[in-house]
């Protein structure tokens, strides 16, 4: 949510940063309707004025008695009646405007290129060496299928599209690469563990900013809960409504879950393998941190994200998002992206995100300065570390070997009790 304040005192600067999203100017509309909250507001507070002088006039009237009292008695009645419009208008009216503001993207931030989709992006920086093959690479799919440890038939039967079965050294290879990122997190990057819950409300939902807008990219149970997107939504609002000691800052989670995603608006795309499907595994970084130590943090984070790829000596490469690219609810993203041989391209794997104090309001998530006064909001930031299936579909195609079995990265070995290659089989 953006601070309507700032949209007061900077609306040439909210309309610009709606232009680099594409978006029209808002500020006038949205700026008439926060004046007529704040006259409907001011309209309350002086009714309920007189409405205190009123009494003061009754009690003393009371006090000397006379016919007064009935002139009085029917004032009041009168401004006990208008005083419930005044506060329902100024309520509804605050609401409108919550209402245009709550589906309104972050604005970005000054060092994010302009740009319309992902060719504009910028290119920050690309790590490690790109494999050679003495024959032709083959796809993840084709891999794991002919190792009988990769069914994406039996999965329709039983799911539909979109999903998969794993099986074998396959399915513990996946389980070895979610352990490996949460131990890497947790033990060397300080990242505290968490096991959240996979169905949230609406509120936690809106709070990082998937609703109103993005409704159609999720899955809701007939409950009304909705089961996450992303560990992103609970670990976030792991702080919602909660004012923070501001020496406790940074707060940094992460959690290891299944991920679920209508894919609404990806009909066509990517629809052989593994690399979009309805349900997957994700290891999640979540920071809650000082204002002005978030764009450290921000690095910070993309950092610990990279350095799963490098323990894992996958080559990949960094960007960052343009303005048509970037998330709705972040102020800057940077995409980390590996090497799929088999595409001779790079394919996303990690976004890392900082979102500014645009998902802190939708959470109301403070902190107070220690010494000062007042609170202030927090900055969040979310990050991939890494998306496991990716992860593992990059694992299998790099490390593949020319008679189809593929060879376990160095880093992953003690998690697979000491399993060197993965062959058909096994």
């Amino acid at each position: 949510m953006l601070d309507i304040r700032w949209i007061r005192e900077n609306p040439e600067a909210f309309d610009r940063g709606l232009a680099r999203r594409g978006l029209a100017p808002l500020s006038a509309q949205i700026l008439r309707l926060d004046k007529q909250w704040r006259e409907a507001q001011t309209a309350a507070e002086q009714n309920q004025a007189a409405r205190g002088k009123l009494g003061q006039a009754m009690a003393a009237t009371k006090a000397k008695g006379g016919d007064a009292a009935a002139s009085l008695m029917r004032q009041m009645s009168e401004s006990k009646e208008k005083q419930a419009f005044l506060e329902a208008e100024a309520a509804r009216l605050r609401e409108a405007v919550d209402a245009a503001l709550a589906p309104l993207p972050n604005i970005p931030a000054d060092d994010v290129p302009d740009g319309k989709d992902a060719a504009d992006n910028k290119l920050v920086r690309e790590v490690g060496a790109q494999p050679k093959f003495n024959f032709k690479p083959k796809d993840h799919a084709a891999l794991g299928e002919a190792l009988g440890q990769m069914d994406f038939a039996r999965a329709a039967k039983i799911s539909g599209a979109r999903f998969g079965v794993l099986s074998g050294m396959l399915a513990r290879l996946e389980r070895a690469l979610g352990q490996f990122m949460l131990d890497l997190h947790t033990r060397e990057f300080g990242y505290t563990e968490i096991a959240p819950p996979l169905l949230v409300r609406d509120a936690a939902v809106f709070g990082t900013g998937q609703l109103p807008k993005f409704a159609d990219d999720l899955f809701r149970t007939t409950a009304g809960l909705w089961l996450i997107s992303t560990a992103e939504v609970p670990l976030t609002n792991l702080v919602r409504e909660e004012i923070l000691d501001e020496e406790k800052l940074p707060l940094r989670f992460t959690a290891l879950t299944p991920c679920f995603r209508s894919e609404a608006g990806a009909a066509g795309k990517d629809t052989r393998g593994m690399i979009r499907q309805h349900q997957f595994d994700k290891v999640e970084l979540v920071s809650i941190a000082h204002p002005d130590a978030s764009a450290d943090e921000h690095e910070r984070m993309t950092h610990c994200a990279e350095e799963v790829l490098n323990r894992l000596g996958l080559a990949y490469r960094v960007v960052l998002l343009c303005t048509g690219d970037i998330g709705a609810a972040a102020r800057k993203t940077y995409d980390i992206e590996v090497w799929l041989p088999s595409e001779a391209a790079y394919r996303e794997i990690s976004s890392c995100s900082n979102c500014g104090d645009y998902q802190a309001r939708r959470m109301d998530a403070r902190f107070k300065p220690k010494g000062g006064k007042g609170t202030r909001f927090v900055h969040t930031l979310n990050g991939s570390g890494l998306a496991v299936g990716r992860t593992l579909i990059a694992v299998m195609e790099n490390y593949q070997r020319a008679d189809g079995s593929i060879a376990v990265p160095e880093a992953l070995r003690p998690y697979m009790a000491g399993t060197e290659v993965i062959a058909g089989g096994v």
